[in-house]
């Protein structure tokens, strides 16, 4: 196998988190769907089951070299593929508070929010209570210490590693529990990630599939 080839849905979150870095710097690379109804999406999927431990994309594929989890994609590229943007910071100090926002997004903002969408897929008219409310309290929990430390984290410049993780867990995490009023600045950085082309390019090609969103997707974004 050659060339680099990245194997994922588009509209999933961490899907988008490795499409972002290789949007912006412009890598060639083949897009593997792996939807169902995708011509090659059964086959693709198959791959997937059979490469990751459990299953789960996104999957890099680079040559003979398979790359598992969106966090250590956005690794791979920035040693292998770097480009314009700066992913991961050459500072060693600077780099541990960028790799402390990436899990602080991954964590606590997208996976506070897929607890919600969890509950809906187990159960579309009844989902669990419990869990509807925990995500969405650990949602507004983490909203607020982003907002509460926004000045202080290296949240610029745009598009690092940061960026990867932020820009769908905001996304999709709006969707779920809104930003308060609040959060005002952090609102106004959610409109500001979605605004960079990388990632607008993700929503734009993640468009036709909004209706799998268990929770009903609104009308915006």
């Amino acid at each position: 196998m050659t060339g680099l080839a990245l194997y994922g849905h588009p509209f999933s979150s961490y899907t988008w988190k490795a499409l972002i870095p290789l949007y912006t710097n412009g890598t060639d690379f083949e897009f593997r769907n792996v939807d169902p109804g995708h011509a090659d999406g059964p086959a693709n999927s198959q791959f997937v089951q059979t490469i990751h431990p459990a299953g789960k994309f996104p999957v890099l594929i680079d040559g003979d070299t398979a790359i598992l989890e969106a966090t250590a994609i956005v690794e791979y590229l920035s040693v292998h593929y770097s480009g314009s943007a700066p992913l991961i910071p050459e500072d060693p100090a600077a780099a541990v508070q960028v790799r402390m926002l990436d899990r602080v997004f991954d964590n606590y903002v997208m996976g506070s929010g897929q607890r919600v969408v969890n509950a809906y897929i187990a159960a579309p008219d009844h989902p669990d209570p419990t869990e509807v409310q925990a995500g969405k309290d650990g949602l507004l929990r983490a909203y607020r210490w982003i907002e509460q430390h926004i000045e202080a984290l290296p949240l610029r410049p745009h598009v690092s590693m940061v960026t990867c993780a932020a820009a769908p867990a905001l996304f999709y995490g709006d969707w779920v529990e809104r930003i308060p009023e609040d959060c005002h600045r952090l609102a106004e950085y959610r409109a500001e990630l979605l605004s960079i082309s990388a990632v607008s390019r993700c929503v734009e090609g993640a468009r036709t599939y909004r209706h799998y969103f268990p929770l009903g997707a609104p009308h915006r974004d």
